[in-house]
């Protein structure tokens, strides 16, 4: 399954639709419709973005005669959709036991694909580290 790729603009949310190439023989910046895979040394652009790239000075800009299309395949979407869907559809319990992992500590059980949200750290203005003291273990 293809997953839709973002568009290259630092903190852009939307999905890339155009494609940006540079042809250093010509001096040519072209823009067109997206690759079908992610190359090196092209950038993937949204809609917006895609029309206001420019080109650099002395270098002649080329743009894909048709429309672009506004978002990605929907064919794409609805089945990233579908498979999130059945990732937390959670089995009936069998014989009293709910079926997925369980936490042998706490005994809460769960069966979803993905992971709860990662907490945030209160904003006190001090950084959490990654390095924790434990305690000495007692047997």
């Amino acid at each position: 399954m293809n997953v839709p790729r973002r568009c290259c603009r630092p903190g852009c949310p939307h999905y890339a639709v155009a494609t940006l190439t540079f042809v250093y023989a010509d001096s040519t910046a072209v823009v067109g419709p997206l690759a079908t895979v992610a190359e090196p040394h092209s950038w993937d652009l949204c809609v917006v973005h895609a029309g206001r790239v420019t080109a650099p000075r002395g270098w002649e800009l080329v743009r894909h005669a048709g429309p672009l299309p506004s978002h990605p395949d929907d064919d794409d979407l609805v089945a990233l959709a579908d498979a999130v869907r059945e990732g937390r559809d959670l089995a009936p319990p069998i014989n009293g036991v709910a079926a997925g992992f369980s936490d042998p500590v706490t005994g809460v059980t769960g069966g979803s694909v993905l992971a709860p949200p990662a907490r945030r750290p209160e904003p006190n203005g001090r950084r959490r580290g990654h390095l924790r003291v434990l305690p000495d273990p007692t047997d």
